[in-house]
């Protein structure tokens, strides 16, 4: 992991360069420029490495080892160098009794590290042109593209499960029904290594159906390095037999070839498959041979990545799914007693095991065959269920030769995000928001493009690792037009096999090191790891493990995930001088961890603490994310909230500031110039003194307590910020219950019509659905969220005109029974969810709604109102948007 070093110190030395709140002591500057420089140069070698075929010479690799050892060293010398002064000049400041306030200038002498520096230099240039060299071999020495294998691969077997994805591709093959239908088309089948494309690739292949429909088949295999030639001649041999003895020749060019494949395809109906495709190239190449017959032949891709058949409509486009636990077992079961009966003894653990295979085919098949092979009795399968014994880790060594060329031919941005999901708990659910924020500030990323935020940037990563099938996309978002696409998501996780595979390759190439129980091996290779992953508090208290830790003082990141822990336990900062980042809210603290301000480096701290910060916490100069939560048990009514200290306004790097109980004090003329998020605050931050001092201001949380006498009557309030963030989520955190509407003073009309207002999430207030026109005429709002009873009573009559720039409607829990709607109302509306609305009977009938309709736990006539109108504009050969009706029952 070189490259991911190499951005981190080069991230390091920018931000020693450029900041404004450092001064270097002449001659530093011009030392740090030098190593600067050879960090560029560097960064710009190792880039080589992903445009090289062969990613398993073994001397570049231990290059890339050794390279990435030295960085992370100089690095730590560096930053041990910086965290010395700035502790030694806090030091001085309050034996003066003064403090530093965040317009001081901190002066830095680096005169004394001038001879790391310079054996540094000296080295990285000495290994730099030996990685250039070794890459060079390496090109000269690399093995020809591997021969592209024709006619499908593997033995055949049985397909179990996945029949209705089978049945919906074998018909999109053979479907005439319209004149579209007749030109040459390609059908795409995508999903992660080991879930079953090449099974239902090969299944339709010989399905008796097809075999009768098209005049000529071919089946190739590609792979990540192919030849054209060799792709060529695989589907000339197939579907043109009279001409094998000519290819056979071998004397034929790719020209010769590609001339071929026009006149030999000609009036033929084809069917070609290319499975395991992993690149556009090839895509393109085909296109332009194969010919438009206009006969319905057809073209079937299997590809672990969503990019590669761009061209093919999203019609084409099926995502292959994992099994369900029926299909699991069904599977296991064939695999290991094949027509026989599973003796019933045995049934309740296997069950439990194809279930811990989480859907995977290729798992569920190599589990299988390692039971095949054992005893066959209820104690020996109940300890494979329980993962009492080796079995899993047998499959998941065995199929990791599966996965980790999806792995390898990452680009080296990419690994380093890939192995940062690793991190994680094995089957979490990462909130997605959570985990842009943490790659934010791990140091590892780098935007290609300068002008774009390190947020974007993350979001693009973590985008492309889905495209690329590693990363699985869990709960959907709700709060964005785009609803259908596959990126739209608020939470993500690895499959099991796949975190499997991140915890191998981040622990050998110190990239992280996960503790998730106490062993004798614990200490071994430790001390160089550059994140250490806690996912058992309750670990901190053991002595052995307490040491272990501490005498990690190199690393960059203390995350403590897993079960919450409501008791305090010992956690070893002081040793820790250099994180980055520090998570603990899975940890109850009784008392605000004071080491954490000697982590002058920190740039994300995240607490579960019940207290107040203490003014001290400007100290962190360097912190991005402040998120301190309360334990759930001191949430109460009597709770009265607390100021943060004045001096909250010197952080001047924070980005996201989330303090729950805790509201804003004066700013007394100070600006949060970066401060882009603002959570958990209660309305009486809400003025305009303080939101015109946060002039970036974008997403804004506000928490309304009724005991604390928080003005929630009207809509007053909204009036007074919706001018200073585009995404605003209110919550009434104590809503008493009602058993009617009460009648409020009606609230006043939005003074600005124009307001940048995009996002409202409501949750808790019980106003009149009347009170709703006040919000109707915003001309930026596309998303409205009502949950919890936002607005209240049985009928809500939307106005005319009303929402004209809605793109999302949230309805969740309500006691709405009819809703009605006026003249060109909604008009943008793409998608609409109601979930809890126990007594809606039905929506309006003349409701454009664009892309889909969903209906979680909702009266049956309002899921009856829908699918007659669904049924209605299908008679009419009208389009109407996907209806999804669900239910936890």
């Amino acid at each position: 992991m070189a490259y991911a070093a190499v951005i981190s110190l080069k991230q390091t030395i920018e931000r020693l360069l450029n900041s404004s709140q450092i001064s270097l002591v002449p001659p530093s500057k011009k030392f740090i420029k030098s190593a600067y420089k050879h960090v560029q140069s560097l960064q710009e070698v190792l880039k080589r490495f992903d445009s090289c075929n062969n990613k398993n010479n073994e001397r570049v690799n231990a290059l890339d080892d050794e390279i990435g050892e030295k960085v992370r060293k100089f690095e730590d010398v560096i930053e041990s160098h910086l965290s010395n002064h700035f502790l030694s000049q806090y030091e001085e400041s309050h034996d003066e009794d003064h403090e530093i306030s965040h317009r001081s200038i901190l002066s830095v002498e680096m005169v004394e590290l001038k001879q790391e520096i310079d054996s540094f230099n000296e080295t990285i240039k000495k290994m730099e042109c030996e990685y250039i060299n070794e890459l060079n071999n390496s090109a000269r020495e690399e093995e020809d593209a591997v021969i592209s294998r024709i006619g499908p691969r593997g033995k055949k077997s049985t397909m179990v499960g996945l029949s209705d994805q089978f049945r919906e591709i074998k018909t999109r093959l053979l479907e005439l029904t319209h004149p579209y239908n007749y030109y040459t088309t390609s059908v795409s089948l995508i999903g992660m290594a080991g879930i079953g494309k090449t099974t239902i690739a090969m299944e339709i292949f010989n399905d008796p159906m097809i075999l009768s429909h098209f005049d000529s088949r071919a089946f190739v295999t590609v792979g990540q390095k192919y030849q054209l030639k060799e792709i060529l001649r695989g589907i000339l041999a197939q579907t043109s037999p009279g001409i094998d003895i000519m290819l056979k020749g071998g004397d034929l060019s790719l020209d010769d070839l590609k001339r071929m494949m026009y006149p030999n395809l000609k009036k033929k109906r084809f069917l070609v498959v290319l499975d395991d495709v992993w690149n556009n190239q090839l895509c393109d190449e085909l296109r332009r041979l194969l010919p438009n017959n206009k006969n319905g032949s057809r073209v079937l891709l299997t590809s672990r990545i969503q990019q590669v058949p761009y061209y093919v409509s999203n019609s084409n486009n099926y995502q292959i799914r994992l099994l369900n636990k029926e299909e699991s077992w069904d599977l296991l079961r064939h695999k290991v007693f094949d027509e026989m009966p599973c003796p019933l003894d045995l049934q309740r653990a296997g069950k439990k095991i194809a279930e811990n295979c989480e859907g995977l085919p290729l798992l569920v098949v190599i589990v299988a065959e390692i039971l095949s092979k054992g005893e066959r009795t209820p104690k020996y399968w109940k300890q494979v269920a329980e993962k009492e014994n080796a079995v899993f880790m047998d499959a998941n060594d065995q199929i990791l030769k599966v996965l980790f060329s999806s792995y390898e031919y990452l680009p080296q941005h990419l690994k380093a995000c890939f192995l940062y999901m690793g991190v994680f708990p094995e089957n979490y659910e990462i909130p997605r928001s959570k985990l842009i924020k943490l790659l934010s500030v791990e140091g590892f990323l780098e935007p290609v493009d300068p002008s774009r935020t390190i947020e974007s940037f993350s979001m693009e990563c973590l985008k492309e690792l889905v495209s690329k099938s590693l990363v699985i996309v869990h709960q959907k978002r709700s709060n964005s037009p785009y609803n259908y696409s596959l990126y739209n998501f608020k939470t993500c996780g690895l499959h099991s096999v796949f975190w499997h595979l991140c915890k191998r390759e981040a622990e050998k190439n110190k990239f992280s090191r996960v503790v998730n129980s106490y062993d004798n091996n614990l200490g071994e290779g430790i001390e160089h790891q550059r994140r250490l992953c806690i996912h058992k508090s309750i670990l901190f208290a053991n002595k052995d493990v307490y040491e272990s830790i501490a005498s990690i003082s190199n690393t960059r990141s203390l995350l403590c995930f897993g079960p919450y822990h409501k008791y305090p336990v010992p956690i070893c900062l002081e040793y820790l001088s250099l994180l980055r980042v520090f998570d603990a809210l899975t940890i109850r603290m009784y008392e605000f961890p004071m080491q954490v301000l000697k982590l002058v480096q920190l740039r994300y701290l995240a607490l579960t603490y019940d207290g107040n910060v203490p003014p001290s916490i400007s100290k962190l100069r360097n912190l991005q994310f402040l998120i301190i939560l309360r334990h759930l048990n001191i949430i109460k009514s009597c709770m009265k909230s607390s100021y943060l200290p004045i001096e909250i306004w010197d952080m001047q790097e924070l980005k996201h500031l989330q303090i729950t109980g805790s509201n804003l004090p004066d700013p007394c003329g100070a600006i949060l110039q970066n401060l882009s998020t603002l959570l958990d605050i209660s309305p009486h931050c809400c003025t305009k003194e303080i939101l015109e001092r946060i002039p970036r201001l974008e997403k804004l949380g506000i928490r309304f307590d009724l005991s604390h006498g928080h003005d929630a009557k009207s809509l007053n309030w909204l009036d007074a910020i919706s001018n200073h963030a585009r995404t605003v989520k209110c919550v009434v955190v104590n809503p008493i219950p009602r058993s009617e509407v009460v009648v409020c003073p009606p609230a006043p009309l939005f003074t600005n019509i124009y307001s940048s207002l995009a996002k409202l999430s409501l949750s808790g207030f019980g106003y009149p659905w009347e009170d709703i026109s006040k919000i109707a005429s915003l001309r930026c709002l596309h998303v409205l969220k009502l949950r919890c009873y936002a607005f209240r009573g049985a009928k809500w009559e939307t106005q005319d005109k009303a929402f004209r720039s809605l793109k999302v409607l949230l309805i969740e829990d309500s006691d709405l029974v009819e809703w009605t709607a006026g003249f060109k109302t909604f008009r943008c509306l793409e998608h609409l969810t109601l979930k809890n609305c126990h007594k809606l009977e039905q929506i309006p009938r003349d409701l454009f709604i664009r892309l889909s309709i969903e209906l979680v736990d909702c009266n049956a006539l309002a899921v009856a109102c829908v699918k007659q109108m669904q049924e209605e504009e299908r008679k009419k050969d009208r389009n109407f948007p996907k209806v999804y009706v669900y239910s936890s029952v």
